[in-house]
């Protein structure tokens, strides 16, 4: 559960196990397919948040007279292979909602940032007392994942609040540009420092924080071609070292950055040679499989969604102003999610610290997905779990140990909720 305040671990160390891995791009995912003559229409926005035409040049190559979505030759084919995989049924659903939270985004002033703050501290704790409690009784959650390079001690105090009220969670996300080692080392141990000692926010386990992280910009591992929103080989590993769980930064597209392992949780390691991306490739975290890698990539569901018009849209698990949750895309979260053993893994994400996703998510946008989600486990004879990032981790590190994701305490009210 969300807990109040830095909580002491007390099991035995999963990062010592793990030593054997911005908003720049508010993007439309309306990238339909015309004929099979005509290219895919592509759409991106520019930092500012504004829509820019596509570029003229693809990577991606003309099959049969149809160009393909922007940076296909990264994500398709294992899209495609893993839409013939055959899928077990269900049992859970752990649902988490990780936002890119950015009060302070393209520079807005102290007293906006403040303002947003205060809205989602008003709003979010009655959304989440009206909304349908999961399968043991909790209240949805909401994992906050604040920038470094935006601490102020005020904005957030209002999130810890929430944090407090049993509503929410913060976590580690970054921005950053032509980064080196130690300067990276420093950033990160001193935010955490801030979130413990300021706010009693995270986790400590023998004496060091643990958090959950979101790449800025999508350019997790320097993985951008140009080197820009990152310059750090290596990062996989760093991030480890210093008590990073999980990585929840994917999917990434329509951004190069995105990696080829599509809608699972898997594991990665850092390559001998630091060559950058090395999250592009993994290792599929499985049931009683162990620790497979440096660090654990929980990423969100991938595919093309269909059924709302004629024509279908990419699909990333982004909740946004301009593509509100809707009863068919929930249907085809269920379909897309990764899964360890009998246990889908929901990792949703937004940018809603901006107006422009704040008001519609705070207005009906965050009730409508939670009732649409309890329905949609519902109809699946599913037992849904709200979950902080945190706690996500929690679910998939007990099923990767070969252990039940639900604590024993609370196994017979899971089952008796879902008969």
């Amino acid at each position: 559960m969300a807990g109040n305040g830095a909580q002491h671990i007390e099991t035995p160390a999963p990062i010592s196990r793990l030593s054997n891995r911005s908003e720049a791009a508010h993007r439309f995912r309306d990238y339909p397919i015309r004929s099979l003559t005509c290219p895919f229409t592509l759409f991106h926005t520019c930092e500012s948040g504004g829509a820019t035409p596509p570029p003229t040049h693809h990577r991606s190559e003309p099959v049969h007279g149809m160009k393909l979505p922007r940076h296909a030759e990264i994500w398709l084919l294992p899209f495609l292979k893993d839409r013939l995989r055959r899928r077990r049924r269900a049992k859970r659903v752990w649902v988490a909602i990780c936002d890119h939270y950015e009060p302070r985004g393209m520079g807005t002033s102290f007293e906006t940032a403040m303002a947003r703050v205060d809205r989602w501290r008003d709003r979010w704790p009655r959304i989440a007392d009206d909304a349908p409690r999961d399968a043991l009784g909790q209240r949805p959650q909401y994992s906050f994942f604040y920038p470094q390079e935006e601490y102020q001690r005020n904005l957030l105090d209002g999130i810890a609040d929430m944090v407090r009220l049993g509503v929410g969670d913060v976590e580690v996300h970054l921005h950053h540009e032509n980064e080196q080692r130690e300067t990276f080392i420093q950033k990160i141990t001193e935010f955490c420092d801030r979130l413990i000692n300021n706010h009693g926010l995270l986790r400590l386990q023998n004496g060091r924080p643990l958090f959950g992280f979101i790449h800025g910009n999508w350019a997790l591992d320097n993985s951008r071609s140009d080197g820009r929103k990152c310059g750090l080989n290596g990062e996989i590993a760093l991030l480890r070292d210093l008590g990073c769980y999980a990585d929840f930064t994917m999917p990434s597209l329509p951004s190069e950055t995105q990696g080829r392992v599509v809608n699972q949780v898997y594991w990665c390691t850092n390559t001998p040679d630091k060559r950058p991306k090395s999250f592009d490739r993994g290792i599929e975290a499985t049931l009683g499989g162990g620790v497979q890698g440096d660090l654990l990539m929980i990423t969100g569901p991938l595919g093309l969604r269909f059924g709302e018009r004629l024509l279908p849209r990419l699909e990333t698990g982004e909740i946004a102003g301009y593509d509100m949750p809707t009863r068919s895309r929930v249907r085809r979260w269920f379909d897309l999610a990764p899964m360890i053993g009998d246990d889908l893994f929901l990792k949703l994400y937004t940018h809603g610290a901006a107006e422009r996703n704040l008001e519609p998510l705070l207005k009906e946008g965050l009730g409508n997905l939670y009732k649409w989600l309890a329905e949609g486990a519902a109809e699946r004879g599913i037992s849904v779990h709200w979950a902080t990032a945190w706690q996500m981790y929690q679910a998939a590190d007990a099923l990767i140990q070969n252990r039940h994701p639900v604590p024993d305490t609370f196994i017979a009210t899971e089952a008796k909720a879902v008969t």
